[in-house]
This record gives structure tokens, C-alpha cells and sequence, in this order.
């Protein structure tokens, strides 16, 4: 037999889980406990004093007379006994053979009844029994013992005798169903994270801070209210405060709030210090969160296995009321018996008396009456579980009581414990939901941030750029720290995979802000941040991966000069440009934009009247339509990379002030179309570069204004007498062709100053080269010249000079006339520069700024 204690083991679960245990399931583990000591005590009971005792029914008075043996040998002593039953009394004669021979009909069973010693035990035992008073049975102990067992289980109904046991197995039954869901593998590891997420939930101290700043911010509203204040309020609330805006919103606005350079902005304290440990755990527990989140709310396995369990109990006490309240009148202290073992025992039918039905009736009445409440409970349970969608919960209620407007609502298995925990306490969900806000943990990530991010550190992060100007860049942080606009003297900010980035009113400090980057950084600015860039912003880089990332606000701001924009322009279908109009960008001057175009955003147009430079740079998309570059007649730089033209287009020709094309990395094979740039003035620089061109065709004469012709990384084999005639050209660029020489004419280029022939099939160096004095760059690497002449001591104003690569064994004397080389700007095999005469070495070694200035 098993101890209390081991079956209440049974319904024994985590104490963490009681919050879990609405009153319906708490009551009925506690009758369930009831149950048991109902039935350990009835079979404790059963087991130690249950019995039947039963008698023989005398009918009649029965005269048994002696009747001899014919043998002679047989010995009877006679002994009379009477009986009563009822108001009747009867007299029997029970005869005991002394002999070894028993009449056929009577066994008289026992050892010491089966023969008896000597005739004076027979008269010792007849005096004994006519001393004794009362009806006389002739059974012996052990014949009473015998009817008594087969009695008890032929007489006794089957209640009676298993109603512990029946007892025991439903209360296991009823309390396994109760607490299986806590048992289930596929439901209790969901159930014991959550639990363990609630309960740090509901004692971390960044959900006491945020409560309590919502209390706070509650009653600094209601005094403003009491009092109708209209002054300025003292702290500027973010973004976060009141929910994520919507895409379409520009900016965040402030309503009754204007830009003040001269205020600084006042912050209520905060009510509580959340240390860096609270804060790490905290951002944990949101990451927590999300994911069990996305996990639980997939399925609703829970909230089934609740109901079904439900159910199951409350058919298990219909089935039980059933059964048992028909048993209730079978249990009673009498019981007549007929054993039909008459031919044992001599008697017929026996009356027997159960000492335990009193007890055992008042018990079962005891157990239906618990049943009872236990189903009433389980019916109420199963109207709570239909009266209300416990696979939906809301947490509209803990939005109007705090400023976390934003705390989603929840569904599926997700929803049911939480209105599993309501039925415990309500505040468990309120702290809950805290973290299952945005703005919430938006809030954190800013304390923790710019606890991690002080002014020191971001001081040290401060570098000086190309432009030789400030600039600071931050990288994957969760948002941008306070402290940033604190470095007033700051020039380039980069925000790169900041997420959350919010620009506050305090960057009205950085008066020297002219450049700012978003890389992949959607942010949001206040609107007196906004007003602030939208007077001072100069220059603006947004990379994104969708159009919808650029921020809105973006194209409000005025007086922006130079606009970048890198990422995917075209919306899913690939037909139409998801750019947002750039009407309001009245001052931009510079548009540069890398991305997958198909045609040209129409709505660049709206920037045309002022728009001086247009840069394209596709991922090899061609770029199919370009009228809209017609209207463009402002432009003076025009870049069309890596867009898959075959042939220049049309378009460009309209753009009267052009002065620098550049259609570099396309797949132009011909360029006929060159005689119609001779309409374009002011074209002073053409980059060809890096195309399919086989040929320069004659017209490119008509080009008289060109001073750069960039034509290099092409499959020119010839350099024509027509490109010489550019009497501006200062720079030629034809490296990485498959030229063989160099004309003579090139000796017409008197204004030639830079001349790269780098990576072709050269072998001679006519001297008319020499010719173009005022030569400053002279590449000539990667040919098959033999040898470099004299003359090259013409170029004085020569600074670099690139001979690798050629089959040189020497190098001319002369190199050392060349007043502006020096051996930094000399590009030759080391054996070469060694083998000069020392005085020429000293000379390339020297000094080279003195030089230099007087060269320049």
C-alpha cells in the first residue's frame, strides 16, 4: 500500500507554475486531495476492520433421535439446543458420533470434532452444553471462519467491497487530467520558458523604471491639464514616445514645440538608475521575448490540450454520478446469504452483518457530495473556456494606462496563458506587455547606449578625412547616443546599419554639420531637428536596400547641394521608379545615383532647372530610356556607368552646357555619333574608357573645345592623325589597347601635359614625342620599347615618368636634366635606376619639394 504523500505526488507541480492555477484549478486539486483521504481512509479501514459475521437461519425445531447401528459399534450422545428467531422458538438434537463413522448426509468437518476420544469427553462436552444459555448451532471456528469469507464475497455487493479502490483510481484519474498539460513534452517546455520569461519580466527592474515613468509622465500631463498651461514643456518626448510613425510621415512632429538654439533641452530624471548588468539582462529578455513569441503563437496545442482535459473531467464526473448514486442503497448492515454449501455445513442460508456499511455509506455520500462540486466546477470551467476567444488577448486596457501605445496583441497559445496568468493576477500581463513593446525596448536600448557611447569615447572615435575635415562614423549601434550631438565642432557624421537612428532636437548644437550619412539607416528626426538640417544640411548620402527606406524627410530639405542615393530605385514589377518627387530640393546641384535604373527617373526632372551634375551608376541593368535627359539642359557632368549602352545616346547631344561626359564600363562598339558633340560647345572632357571601340573616327575634330580624351581599356589598334588636331587636348589617355605606335603627329599637341600609353604593343618612341614640352606625366609602362632617347631632357616640367615593363637595358644620362623628376615619381626595374651614374641618382634623389614649388 502506498502512502498519501506518494499520490499526491501526482498533482504535484513547480511552485513557479501556480500562475498558471486559476481558482477553478486550485479548488479542485484541493478536492482532488480530499478525494484521496476519502479513499485511503476507506480502504485503510477496509483493510484493517472490514468482516462479515454470519449465522445460520434456523427454520424449525428439528428432534434428532439415536438410531443404533446394526453393527452394534455405534455410539451417539444426544444434545439438545434451542434456537429462536423471531417469537418462535425451536428445539434441535444435534447427535455426535463418538465413532469414526458420520451419517452420509452431515459432514462434521474439523479435527477435533471428526472423532472423539472416549465417551467421557462426549459427556464432558453435553454437560458443558446444557450449562450454556442461548440456541446451540453445531458448527465449530472454522466452519464460521469458511461462511464468513464466502459470505463476504457472495452476499456483499461489489461496491461494497471496491469502493476504496474505485475511489483511488477516478481521483488519480481526475488528477492526472488536471495537470497533464504541465506533463505533456510538447506543451510544458513551452509552458516552463514562459513562466521563466514572466517571472524575470515581472521583476526586472527596467519594468518597474518604465512603469514608473509612465506614472511620471501621467501626472506631469494631468497637472498641465488641471493647471492649462501653454508653456513650453520641459523635455522634448521622442519618437518612441508616442509609437512608430507611419512611413508616410516625414518627420516627428511637435506640436506647441519651436527651435530654440539658445535653450537646451531639460530632461525629467529618471525615477529609477538602471544599471549596465539590468540593462543587458533587460535587452535580453526582449530578445527573449521575440522569439518565444514567433514560437508559441504559431500553434495552439495549449490552449487544445486545456480544453480537452477539460473535458475529460467533466465527463469522468458524469460518469461517476452516474454509476455510483445507484449504489448508494445497496450498501447496508444486513445481508441474507445462501452459500449452497449445504452439504458442508448442514445449513441452507445464513444471516450475516457488514461492520463497515454504516461507515462505508457515509463516506460514499461524502464522495458524491465532492464529485458534485468538482463538476460544477468543470462546467463552469468549460463556459469560461466558450464564453470568451482565449486564443486572442489584448492589450488595449495596458496601452491607455501607459505610454507604450504600441504593445502588439497576441494570439493562439501565446494568448491563452496569458489569460491563464489574468485569472492569477493582472499585473503579471501589464509587466509583460512592457516587453513586448518597440517603443519599450527602444527606450532601453537609448539608456544603455549612451551609457556604453559617453562623450570621451565618441571623442576618440573622431578622425580627419580626405577633405581634411571631421568626421565621426558609427556602426551598427542599436541608436544614435546623445552625446554625438554634443561635438559641435564635428563636420561629416556617418550613421551606418543604425535601424533606430532618431535625430534629436540637440543637433541644433552641431552648427558646423554640413554632411551627414545614412547608410542602410532609415532615421527620424524631430521636427526641430528637421528644421535645423533643412537650414544647415549641405551635403546628404543615403544607401539603402529599398526605396522605401530613404526617409521621407529627405526630400524636404531646401537648401541640400549634393544629394547620393545607392541602392534599388525600382519597385517588384520593374516598371515603375519608387523615387519620391524632388520638387522641394530647389538648391540641389549634384545627384548621384547608383542603383539597377531601366530608364530615367522622371521624377529627376523636377530638379533639371538647377541640376549641374547627373551621376548614374547601374549593376550592368542597361539603361533603356533616357529622354528625360533631354530636359536636363543645365548639366554640365554627365556620368552613365556601367549601363549596358551600345552606342552614345541621342539624348546627350540636347544638353547644351555639357562639359564632361563620362560613359565609362558600357558596351559601346562605335562611336560615329561624335560628330553631333560639335553642338556642345563647352564639352571639354569625353571618357570613353573601358568600352568595346575599335576605331576613332575623323570627325572627332569637330570637337575643337576637348582637353581630356579618355580612351583607354578599349581594342584600339591605331591612334588616327584626327586626334592630334585638338590643338586643347591636355590629357590622352589610350592605355590597355592594342596600339603598335605612336604617331609622329603627336608633336602637335603643344598643350599636352598628361599621356598615357600604358599596356600596349609600343616598341619606338618617335622623337616628335618630345616635342610636347610641357608634358608632365608621361606613361609609358607595359610596351615593348628598347630604348628611350635623349631628347627626353626636353621635358623639363616632367614629374612622373613610367618605363616598367619594357625591354629597357638602360636608361638615358639625360634623365637627370629633367628638373622636376625626382625617383618617387620614376615608375622603373630597380637594376635600371642603379645602373645610372651616381650624379644622376643624386639628382633624382633630392629633395623634391623646392624643385617642385619652383616648377610649379
Amino acid at each position: 500500500m502506498f502512502t498519501l504523500a506518494e499520490v499526491a505526488s501526482l498533482s504535484d507541480i513547480q511552485p513557479t507554475y501556480r500562475i498558471l492555477k486559476p481558482w477553478w484549478d486550485v479548488f479542485m486539486d484541493y478536492l482532488a486531495v480530499v478525494m484521496l483521504m476519502v479513499a485511503i481512509f476507506a480502504g485503510t479501514m477496509q483493510l484493517t476492520k472490514d468482516q462479515v459475521v454470519c449465522l445460520p437461519v434456523l427454520q424449525s425445531t428439528v428432534s434428532s433421535k439415536v438410531q443404533p447401528d446394526t453393527s452394534g459399534k455405534a455410539d451417539f450422545t444426544t444434545v439438545e439446543t434451542t434456537t429462536g428467531q423471531g417469537e418462535e422458538a425451536s428445539t434441535r438434537t444435534v447427535s455426535f458420533e463418538s465413532a469414526p463413522t458420520v451419517t452420509p448426509d452431515i459432514f462434521l468437518s474439523g479435527a477435533t470434532s471428526s472423532q472423539y476420544q472416549s465417551t467421557e469427553s462426549g459427556q464432558e462436552l453435553k454437560k458443558e452444553q446444557k450449562d450454556s444459555s442461548g440456541r446451540k448451532t453445531n458448527l465449530d471456528f472454522q466452519q464460521y471462519v469458511f461462511i464468513n469469507q464466502m459470505c463476504y464475497h457472495l452476499a456483499l455487493p461489489w461496491y461494497s467491497k471496491y469502493f476504496p479502490y474505485l475511489v483511488l483510481i477516478h481521483t488519480i484519474i481526475l488528477i492526472v487530467s488536471s495537470n497533464f498539460w504541465f506533463k505533456y513534452p510538447k506543451t510544458c517546455s513551452k509552458i516552463e520558458h514562459f513562466v521563466s520569461i514572466l517571472g524575470k519580466c515581472f521583476e526586472s527592474p527596467w519594468t518597474t523604471k518604465a512603469l514608473s515613468e509612465t506614472a511620471c509622465e501621467d501626472s506631469e500631463e494631468n497637472k498641465q491639464r488641471l493647471t492649462g498651461a501653454q508653456s513650453l514643456p520641459k523635455y522634448v518626448s521622442t519618437s518612441s514616445d508616442e509609437g512608430s510613425p507611419s512611413a508616410s510621415t516625414p518627420m516627428i512632429t511637435k506640436s506647441g514645440f519651436k527651435f530654440s538654439a539658445d535653450k537646451p533641452m531639460i530632461e525629467i530624471p529618471s525615477v529609477t538608475i538602471l544599471d549596465k548588468k539590468d540593462g543587458e539582462q533587460a535587452k535580453a529578455l526582449f530578445e527573449k521575448v521575440r522569439k518565444f513569441r514567433a514560437h508559441v503563437e504559431d500553434s495552439d496545442l495549449i490552449y487544445k490540450l486545456y480544453v480537452g482535459q477539460t473535458v475529460i473531467k467533466t465527463v469522468k464526473f458524469i460518469f461517476i454520478l452516474c454509476y455510483t448514486a445507484n449504489f448508494v442503497n445497496t450498501i447496508s448492515f444486513e445481508h441474507i446469504c445462501n452459500p449452497k454449501v449445504e452439504h458442508l455445513i448442514g445449513y441452507t442460508q445464513f444471516e450475516c452483518t457488514h461492520n463497515m456499511a454504516y461507515m462505508l455509506k457515509k463516506l460514499l455520500i461524502s464522495y458524491i457530495s465532492l464529485i458534485c462540486v468538482y463538476g460544477f466546477i468543470c462546467l463552469y470551467t468549460l463556459f469560461w473556456l466558450v464564453r470568451i476567444p482565449l486564443k486572442e488577448y489584448s492589450f488595449e486596457k495596458v496601452r491607455e494606462e501607459s505610454s507604450f501605445s504600441d504593445i502588439p496583441d497576441v494570439k493562439n497559445d501565446f494568448a491563452f496563458l496569458l489569460h491563464m496568468v489574468d485569472q492569477y493576477d493582472q499585473l503579471y500581463s501589464k509587466r509583460f506587455g512592457v516587453f513586448l513593446s518597440e517603443v519599450s525596448e527602444n527606450k532601453l536600448r537609448g539608456i544603455s547606449l549612451n551609457h556604453e557611447w559617453t562623450y570621451e569615447k565618441l571623442r576618440q572615435h573622431v578622425s580627419r578625412n580626405a577633405q581634411d575635415k571631421q568626421e565621426l562614423h558609427l556602426f551598427m549601434l542599436s541608436g544614435v547616443p546623445d552625446a554625438v550631438f554634443d561635438l559641435t565642432d564635428l563636420d561629416v557624421l556617418k550613421l551606418e546599419l543604425i535601424p533606430e537612428a532618431k535625430i534629436t532636437a540637440k543637433i541644433s548644437q552641431m552648427t558646423n554639420l554640413q554632411e551627414l550619412h545614412l547608410y542602410h539607416c532609415p532615421a527620424k528626426v524631430e521636427q526641430t531637428a528637421f528644421s535645423f538640417l533643412r537650414d544647415h544640411l549641405r551635403c546628404l548620402h543615403v544607401k539603402f536596400t529599398d526605396v522605401a527606406e530613404i526617409p521621407a524627410w529627405v526630400y524636404l530639405l531646401k537648401t541640400l547641394r549634393e544629394l547620393y542615393l545607392i541602392g534599388n530605385l525600382n519597385s517588384e514589377n520593374n516598371k515603375m521608379i519608387g523615387l519620391e518627387s524632388l520638387r522641394e530640393l530647389r538648391h540641389l546641384k549634384i545627384l548621384h545615383v547608383k542603383s539597377n535604373l531601366t530608364k530615367i527617373p522622371p521624377n529627376i526632372t523636377d530638379v533639371a532647372p538647377h541640376l549641374t551634375k547627373l551621376v548614374i551608376h547601374n549593376d550592368g541593368t542597361k539603361l533603356v530610356v533616357l529622354n528625360s535627359l533631354k530636359k536636363m539642359t543645365n548639366v554640365a557632368e554627365l556620368e552613365l556607368q556601367n549601363c549596358e549602352l551600345e552606342r552614345i545616346p541621342h539624348a546627350i547631344f540636347s544638353l547644351s552646357n555639357l562639359q564632361e561626359l563620362d560613359l565609362k564600363s558600357n558596351s559601346i562598339r562605335t562611336i560615329e555619333e561624335i560628330i553631333s558633340f560639335q553642338h556642345l560647345k563647352r564639352l571639354t572632357c569625353l571618357k570613353l574608357w573601358h568600352n568595346k571601340i575599335v576605331s576613332i573616327p575623323s570627325s572627332i575634330t569637330h570637337i575643337k573645345n576637348l582637353e581630356s580624351l579618355y580612351l583607354s581599356n578599349n581594342k584600339l589598334e591605331t591612334l588616327p592623325a584626327a586626334v592630334f588636331s585638338l590643338q586643347k587636348l591636355r590629357c590622352l589617355d589610350v592605355s590597355f589597347n592594342s596600339i603598335a605606335v605612336i604617331p609622329v603627329e603627336i608633336g602637335l599637341l603643344q598643350n599636352l601635359q598628361h599621356f598615357h600609353i600604358t599596356g600596349n604593343k609600343v616598341d619606338v618612341l618617335p622623337k616628335q614625342l618630345f616635342k610636347c614640352v610641357k608634358l608632365r606625366t608621361l606613361s609609358l609602362g607595359q610596351n615593348c620599347i628598347t630604348s628611350i632617347p635623349d631628347k627626353i631632357s626636353q621635358l623639363l616640367q616632367l614629374t612622373y615618368l613610367e618605363l616598367k615593363g619594357n625591354c629597357l637595358d638602360r636608361l638615358p644620362v639625360t634623365l637627370g636634366q629633367c628638373q622636376l623628376l625626382r625617383k618617387s615619381g620614376l615608375v622603373v626595374e630597380d637594376h635600371l635606376f642603379d645602373a645610372l651614374p651616381s650624379e644622376v641618382k643624386e639628382v633624382l634623389n633630392q629633395d623634391t619639394s623646392i624643385p617642385f614649388a619652383n616648377g610649379i
